[in-house]
C-alpha cells in the first residue's frame, strides 16, 4: 500500500489511501521507516478472521515473505510471526532456523523449547538461507535518527509486544550504549536492530 502517513502508533500507523485511513499492525522496521505527513510505501499481508479483518505491513516483501511463511508452522500465528520479526529480523529467522538455533527462537516471548523445535522441524527446508551481509554477526542496521526518536519507537516497540512500562525503560537504557556507538560513528541509531537486542536482553532477565 501506499499514501501520506496519518499517524504513528507502538505497533502500528494510519496509512492514508485514496482519503481513507487504513490502520496497519507494523514490524519494527516498518516503523522506523516512517513519519506523519511523509508518503509512504509498505508490502502489507491480510489476515482475516470471523470478526475481524487485520492488515499487518512490512519494510520489504522479503520480510512479509517470512511472515507469511512462520503461519504455516503449527501453533504460530500473525501476532506471534510478528514477534519473531521484531526479535530477530527476517534474515535473524533465517539463521535460527537453518542452523537450528533453539535458543535464539526461545528468545521471542511466547516462544518455548517445544515450539522452537517445532518451527525448525518445519520450515528448516523452506525458509531458505539469509539474504544480507552481516557486520560483527549483527544483521545489517535499518535507518533512524535521533537520539530521542529511537528510545521513542524502542519504547513504543516494546510496549506494543506486552512489556511493562518499567521493564521497557530498563532495556531502552540497556541498549543505549549500542546507539551511542552508533553515533560516535557518524551513523544513525539503527531502531529495528535496537529493538532486537532490547528484546533479547528483556529475555534474558
Amino acid at each position: 500500500m501506499r499514501g501520506p502517513v496519518s499517524a504513528v502508533f507502538v505497533d502500528s500507523a494510519v496509512i492514508e489511501v485514496g482519503g481513507v485511513g487504513i490502520l496497519v499492525m507494523c514490524t519494527p522496521n516498518a516503523l522506523a521507516s516512517l513519519r506523519v505527513g511523509d508518503d509512504a510505501m509498505l508490502a502489507t499481508s491480510m489476515v482475516v478472521r470471523e470478526d475481524s479483518l487485520t492488515l499487518f505491513g512490512f519494510a520489504d516483501y522479503d520480510e512479509r515473505g517470512v511472515f507469511e511463511l512462520l503461519q504455516t508452522a503449527s501453533g504460530v500465528g500473525p501476532k506471534l510471526a510478528q514477534a519473531m520479526l521484531a526479535v530477530h529480523g527476517a534474515d535473524g529467522l533465517r539463521r535460527a532456523v537453518t542452523s537450528e538455533d533453539l535458543v535464539a527462537l526461545c528468545k521471542v516471548p511466547g516462544v518455548g523449547r517445544k515450539g522452537a523445535q517445532r518451527i525448525v522441524l518445519e520450515l528448516k527446508d523452506r525458509i531458505g538461507a539469509p539474504t544480507t551481509s552481516t557486520v560483527a554477526g549483527k544483521d545489517r542496521a535499518a535507518p533512524a535518527s535521533s537520539d530521542e526518536v529511537w528510545r521513542e519507537q524502542v519504547r513504543a516497540g516494546l510496549l506494543g509486544l506486552g512489556w511493562s512500562a518499567r521493564e521497557a525503560e530498563a532495556a531502552v537504557e540497556t541498549v543505549a550504549p549500542m546507539a551511542a556507538e552508533a553515533a560516535s560513528d557518524g551513523a544513525p541509531a539503527p531502531v529495528a536492530e535496537l529493538l532486537r537486542a532490547a528484546l533479547r536482553s528483556l529475555s534474558k532477565a
